[in-house]
C-alpha cells in the first residue's frame, strides 16, 4: 500500500489523525506484539518498508546523517505517537507527513516493531572529561524520565545511543524554545543549561548502551 500511495501521490487521512482512533491503534500494537505468527509477520512487513526511511534514518535504523535520529532500538509507544504528530502536523516537515499519510495502521505498526528491535550502533566517546559531565548532568535531572540506562519508557524517548549532533540540536531549541517541538517540561530542564553543558549531555546519552 505504502509504495503505491506513494507513487500516487495520495495522502488518505491518518488513522491516528482521528482523535479517538489514538487508543485503538495502540492497542492493535499490544495485539500484534503478543501474537508470535502476527509479530514475524509484522517485522518482515517492517524490514520491507524500511527502505523508504533508509536514506534518512539507515536500512537499520542507525541514520546516515548526524543531525537525524536514530530510530533503532526506540520504543514502539512512543514511536507510533511521533508518528502521528507527524502525520497530523502538529509536528512538521513536509517529506516525513506525507510519507507517513501514505501508510496504512499496519504499515505503521509494522515500522515501528522493526525499528524498535534494532541494535542501536554506540559511538565511543572521545573525551572523557565532557562524557563524565554529562553523566552528572543527566543524573540529576534527565534520569527521572528517560531512566538510568537512558532506555525511556512507552513515553519517553530513548536517548542511549542517540546522534550527538541530533542530541546537541534537539536540547538547544528545547532551551531557546524554537523549531517545532516546544514542551515545557523540556523548557524547564534545560532552562539552565549552557552550549558546553548541552555537549555534555549529548556525548554521554550517544556514548550510553
Amino acid at each position: 500500500m505504502l509504495a503505491g500511495a506513494l507513487l500516487a501521490a495520495a495522502a488518505p487521512l491518518s488513522v491516528l489523525a482521528q482523535g479517538t482512533a489514538d487508543a485503538a491503534l495502540l492497542e492493535q500494537l499490544k495485539a500484534v506484539e503478543a501474537d508470535p505468527a502476527r509479530l514475524d509477520a509484522a517485522l518482515r512487513q517492517g524490514a520491507k518498508l524500511s527502505a523508504f526511511c533508509a536514506n534518512c534514518h539507515g536500512s537499520n535504523g542507525n541514520s546516515t546523517h548526524d543531525e537525524t535520529p536514530n530510530l533503532a532500538g526506540q520504543n514502539t509507544h512512543y514511536l507510533l505517537v511521533q508518528m502521528q504528530k507527524f502525520a497530523t502536523g502538529q509536528r512538521r516537515y513536509e517529506f516525513m507527513q506525507g510519507l507517513i499519510n501514505a501508510m496504512s495502521a499496519s504499515e505503521r505498526i509494522s515500522m515501528v516493531l522493526f525499528y524498535a528491535r534494532q541494535p542501536v550502533t554506540t559511538r565511543q566517546p572521545k573525551d572523557a572529561a565532557l562524557v563524565k559531565k554529562g553523566k552528572d548532568y543527566y543524573m540529576r535531572v534527565c534520569m527521572r524520565c528517560h531512566g538510568a540506562d537512558g532506555k525511556g519508557s512507552q513515553t519517553y524517548a530513548r536517548l542511549a545511543g542517540q546522534q550527538t549532533p541530533y542530541v546537541t540540536l534537539a536540547l538547544t531549541r528545547y532551551r531557546d524554545r524554537t523549531g517545532e517541538r516546544i514542551d515545557p517540561l523540556m523548557a524547564d530542564s534545560t532552562k539552565l543549561l549552557t552550549d558546553q553543558d548541552i555537549q555534555a549531555v549529548a556525548a554521554y546519552v550517544s556514548s550510553m548502551r
